[in-house]
């Protein structure tokens, strides 16, 4: 069964870039949409971002489009989010996630995931 693994998350001032990784192991990787959730304290997981399986696709939430950059490297099994402009707001615990079934599209909801990661800490101080 694949296993997701977030790393990258750290303290970061507002106006800063953060780049979080995701790698996957132990299952198939190139084959599945994968997404970024976020959660902020006391706040419902939020969708952050949604990259297809082969890359050429990706969807954002309307409060990082423009700031926010998702992609993918197969040959590594691993997915990225780069994060520029950061805002206190951004300040959440993020997941990456796969999809439940193979070659899905960008645009569906958390419960389309079944496969997460533990998340890593973003704290964006002002």
């Amino acid at each position: 069964q694949v296993q997701l693994v977030e790393s990258g998350g750290e303290l970061v001032q507002a106006g800063g870039s953060l780049r979080l990784s995701c790698a996957a192991s132990g299952g198939t990787f190139s084959t599945y949409t994968m997404a970024w959730f976020r959660q902020a304290p006391g706040k419902e997981r939020a969708f952050v971002a949604a990259i297809n399986w082969s890359g050429r696709e990706a969807y954002y939430g309307s409060s990082v489009e423009g700031r926010f950059t998702i992609s993918r490297d197969n040959a590594k099994s691993t997915m990225y989010l780069q994060m520029n402009s950061l805002e206190p707001m951004d300040t959440a615990v993020y997941y990456c996630a796969r999809q439940t079934r193979p070659f899905g599209g960008t645009r569906l909801g958390p419960i389309q995931y079944d496969t997460w990661g533990q998340g890593t800490q973003v704290t964006v101080s002002s």
